[in-house]
């Protein structure tokens, strides 16, 4: 057997966890993922010399690590994240996909962007700054986005002596804040990046600290997104009718099941039409199977001649969600633009889009404090606030605290397809209190898109 072959079966048999990074600017984030790539063997020698050359030219003694994942012009200029970076990266115990979000708060949408797949989010301290504002703003963002796992990585240990009273405050005020917005599990983790410590192998200076360091933590948390747990739904993507001699009447529905699973036999409902039938066949990599799960890619057949196309939604009959017309929800403002009541906008929400108006705009939430600011008439980019959405359509959306797959849609400017909004279905955070949201009344007239 191939070294090659070797690794691609362990790649094979080892999870994926998807995580984000977030902290204030000059946390040391950036030095933090180059540290986790370059001391896990993850950085290609070309990268690694390339990293020292422009370290070397910018009179640096040592390679910057940071430069690793900062690879815009900007962001090298100003020492600062600009835009999300993925890096792809494998143990022999877990592969990963990361996403390193800018730490700024004019940056705001791009860590919503970054943190939206993410089962888990590392939260950078600066040792000497203790949780500041913008920390509250991510940890309120992960909270938003039911990121099941954070970290909080108290950076630049190094430079407070490695002081254990130090570390044990920030993490003391760190937990109690993420806690009261419904943040299911905080791991907190003294590092210094720069000089290693703590981030792939264990710090010699920390002896009073026992939990594992922070590659240790990302290759056994438990990675708690099994989607074959949620509730089944598959939205259409394509309708396929061969019509050929070989097979005259084949109807089958395919695309990727977003959540959960689904059995031939089982009774199933379509919709937004509400008609039943049972699953016949399920057809995967051109074999038939008997059970499909999240995240295949596979084609169903039904046992009646229904009316479906793309966009329609199949779940099980007795667990289908609810279908409605007036969307409430909370959304993230990611467009230069401004998001204005009564503005017409596309809702694309799976494989759906259709036609809506924006009826309401009831706050919108000052991260800061979390304050909801009332009635603010718009939203511009980097805001985060509640909206209520009134669709020509109806659609079958999940709360997104049940599943961030079915829960999630886009709103998008009609006249050129540029998307507007990032919105979350249903409340916001798990444990604090929903505004009364304004009635969605009524009362917005249009001519052409009047639903």
């Amino acid at each position: 057997m191939t070294a090659l072959t070797q690794h691609t079966e362990q790649l094979s048999t080892t999870t994926l966890l998807r995580f984000a990074t977030a902290g204030s600017v000059d946390d040391g984030k950036s030095t933090l993922v180059g540290r986790l790539l370059h001391d896990s063997k993850s950085v290609l020698t070309d990268q690694l010399e390339a990293v020292e050359h422009a370290s070397r030219s910018r009179g640096q003694e040592a390679p910057d690590l940071a430069l690793l994942t900062d690879g815009l012009r900007a962001e090298r200029e100003q020492g600062i994240t600009i835009d999300v970076a993925y890096r792809y990266f494998a143990t022999p115990r877990r592969r990963f996909i990361l996403a390193d979000t800018p730490g700024h708060v004019q940056y705001t949408r791009n860590m919503v962007t970054g943190a939206s797949t993410a089962e888990l989010a590392v939260v950078l301290v600066d040792a000497r700054n203790g949780v500041v504002e913008q920390t509250r703003r991510h940890a309120a963002v992960a909270a938003l986005l039911r990121v099941p796992h954070v970290v909080l990585a108290v950076n630049k240990m190094d430079l407070v002596d490695y002081a254990e009273p130090v570390f044990a405050a920030i993490a003391e005020e760190f937990t109690a804040y993420a806690a009261s917005l419904g943040v299911p599990e905080i791991t907190a983790i003294p590092i210094s990046a720069l000089a290693g410590d703590n981030v792939v192998e264990p710090s010699s200076h920390m002896d009073w600290y026992g939990g594992p360091t922070v590659l240790e933590h990302l290759e056994t948390v438990p990675v708690s997104h099994d989607l074959t747990a949620c509730h089944a739904r598959f939205p259409v993507q394509y309708v396929i009718r061969p019509q050929t001699a070989e097979h005259p009447d084949y109807r089958g529905y395919a695309g990727q099941i977003a959540a959960g699973a689904f059995r031939v036999g089982e009774a199933v409902t379509v919709l937004p039409s509400g008609r039943t039938s049972t699953v016949t066949a399920i057809d995967a990599l051109g074999e038939s199977v008997d059970i499909a799960w999240a995240p295949q890619s596979v084609t169903i057949r039904l046992a009646d001649d229904i009316d479906i196309s793309r966009g329609d939604l199949i779940a099980p009959a007795d667990d289908a969600p609810a279908v409605t017309r007036d969307v409430e929800a909370t959304v993230c403002h990611v467009a230069d633009q401004p998001l204005t009541v009564g503005q017409r906008v596309l809702l694309k929400h799976t494989t759906r889009t259709v036609k809506a108006i924006v009826k309401d705009i009831p706050s919108r939430l000052t991260l800061d404090d979390l304050s909801q600011h009332p009635a603010p008439g718009r939203l511009v980019a980097n805001d985060i606030g509640r909206v209520v959405v009134r669709t020509a359509e109806p659609l079958a959306l999940d709360a997104y605290a049940d599943s961030r797959r079915t829960g999630s849609f886009l709103l998008i400017d009609p006249a050129d397809g540029t998307t507007l909004t990032a919105g979350m279905a249903g409340a916001s955070f798990a444990a604090v209190a929903e505004p009364e949201a304004a009635a969605a009344a009524a009362a917005t007239d249009d001519a052409e898109w009047s639903f």
